[in-house]
Order: C-alpha cells, then sequence, then structure tokens
C-alpha cells in the first residue's frame, strides 16, 4: 500500500498544540483621590482657638490666591504644639512633597507637603534637623522651589571634548537641541518635552545626558496614579522628570525645559475647589 500523498491531522479536544500562555502587564493600582481629613472632635476644637484662627485665615488667603494669583503665606511658628497637631490633622497629607536640602555647615533643609487640598502646602525649614521655620503657604506650588531651581543654574555650560565614552552615541546631539530648547525658552511659553523613551538612547547614553545636565537640589514626589519623580538640573529651567507605575517600573522618562513641571503644580480648578472644601471643613468646625 502507497503512502497517503497529504499528512492525515486528527482535530477536537487535545489535537493542538498548548498556546504559551500570555503575560499580561499589570495594571496600575492605587490611584489616589481626595479624602476628606479626619476632624477631631468638637470639644477638642473650642481648646485650640489659635488653630481655629490660622485655618480662618489660610481660607481667606486662599480665596485672594484664587482671585489674584501667586502666593501667600501663614506662619506657624508661634502656635502651640497642640494647635499645630490640630492643623496638621485638618490639613491631611496630599500627593505632592518635595524636599530640599543645603549642603552646608550646619546642614539646612526643606520639607515641603501638599495638603489634602490642592495648592495648600505645609512647608517647614529646619537647621541641623531643628525646625526653623514652619507655614502654610497657599498657591500652585510654593516659591521656594523655583527660587532653589534658579540658584542651582550653573555659571556655564559644561562642553565634552575628545573621544566619547564607550555606546555613548546620540546624548550629544540631544544634548544640543535641550540647549537650544532652554535657550529660546521665555516664561509664558509652553513647555517642550523630550522623551527619552522613545529614542534610542542606550545606559550610557541617559548617563551621559544626566551628567552634562547637572543634578540641583530640588526633588518632588507626585503620587498620582503611579509615581512621578521630578528633579532640577543645572541648566536653566530644565527639570528631569520620571514616570513610574505601580509596580516601580519606569513607563515614561524625560527631560522638560520650561517652567517647574505642571504635573507638580495645583491648577486655577483645583485652587477653587480646595477653597470650597476647605470652607466646608471650617463651617464645620465653627457650627461644632
Amino acid at each position: 500500500m502507497k503512502d497517503f500523498p497529504i499528512p492525515v491531522r486528527t482535530i477536537g479536544p487535545g489535537s493542538q498544540p498548548e498556546e504559551e500562555e500570555l503575560a499580561y502587564m499589570a495594571m496600575p493600582q492605587g490611584m489616589e483621590t481626595f479624602r476628606a481629613p479626619a476632624l477631631p472632635e468638637p470639644e477638642e476644637l473650642a481648646a485650640h482657638q489659635p488653630a481655629r484662627a490660622a485655618l480662618r485665615d489660610a481660607l481667606a488667603q486662599l480665596a485672594i490666591v484664587c482671585r489674584e494669583g501667586g502666593n501667600r503665606r501663614i506662619a506657624l511658628d508661634g502656635l502651640a504644639a497642640g494647635d499645630l497637631a490640630l492643623v496638621n490633622q485638618v490639613l491631611g497629607e496630599g500627593e505632592v512633597s518635595a524636599l530640599v536640602r543645603h549642603e552646608g555647615t550646619p546642614p539646612r533643609e526643606l520639607r515641603v507637603q501638599e495638603s489634602v487640598f490642592a495648592g495648600v502646602w505645609r512647608v517647614i525649614g529646619s537647621l541641623d534637623g531643628v525646625v526653623a521655620s514652619d507655614s502654610i503657604e497657599l498657591g500652585a506650588i510654593p516659591d521656594a522651589l523655583k527660587a532653589v531651581a534658579r540658584e542651582d543654574v550653573a555659571p556655564e555650560v559644561p562642553r565634552w571634548s575628545g573621544p566619547l565614552p564607550p555606546n555613548v552615541q546620540n546624548a550629544p546631539a540631544l544634548l544640543a537641541e535641550i540647549e537650544d530648547h532652554w535657550r529660546a525658552w521665555v516664561p509664558g511659553c509652553p513647555a517642550q518635552v523630550i522623551n527619552l523613551t522613545l529614542l534610542p538612547m542606550s545606559v550610557e547614553d541617559i548617563g551621559f545626558l544626566d551628567h552634562h545636565l547637572g543634578t540641583g537640589r530640588v526633588l518632588i514626589l507626585s503620587r498620582g496614579y503611579g509615581n512621578c519623580r521630578i528633579s532640577n538640573t543645572r541648566m536653566p529651567n530644565c527639570w528631569r522628570v520620571v514616570y513610574y507605575n505601580s509596580q516601580d517600573v519606569v513607563i515614561l522618562n524625560t527631560v522638560e525645559v520650561g517652567d517647574l513641571p505642571e504635573v507638580a503644580q495645583a491648577a486655577r480648578e483645583d485652587l477653587e475647589d480646595s477653597h470650597e472644601r476647605l470652607a466646608e471643613v471650617l463651617q464645620w468646625i465653627e457650627s461644632a
């Protein structure tokens, strides 16, 4: 008997090869949303008039910021520990925080924490680990972060001479493009974003780029849908902005040329919404 010229294949369950198991990318989780602060009992509030006065002042100053823009500050240095604890409890902690370290003797540090009310910030300065200043700042972003970024600008642009390090190919051309952007940028212009994730950049290219841009003293973390880490460079109006998913995997790596990145700032709509929410909280406090 001759062999059948067409191979015979059976069909049905178990007759087909097993497909490899699909590996799905883990989806981001833990999105930050507004959570009303856990307010103290009414009898606790009655004994803390200075804290209530500071919160009323914050609401009044926030109204001015919504109308006129800019930033306003309320000093908390004179508050007693109990009043300060009450202010902290009412404001809570939002999704944006920042740290500025000044090297020197003694070391200085500035810590910034957004409250649950966007655009309402706690700004605490310390000297050698001891609190030296404490305030509430109302505005899109505390002014000190922008001021330190301006102070960090290098007096001259570093230039590379000689052969490039191994595996560095595209960074020099990209540095020239970034320099063109920050030389041309003026306040009021939209930010220029260079997406490094989409470019053929080696690990050595990224290192070469960061070495020449330099690293400043401002570090901002925005926790929203995943995390966003922002740091200033030593070039004018130039920021490194890196986004991570909830598994701390880099999903977007950028250089942003412009004002402080908007992802860390409270928008006008955020400020107006915070004014409304804070007014509701204070109304409850006053009625209590």
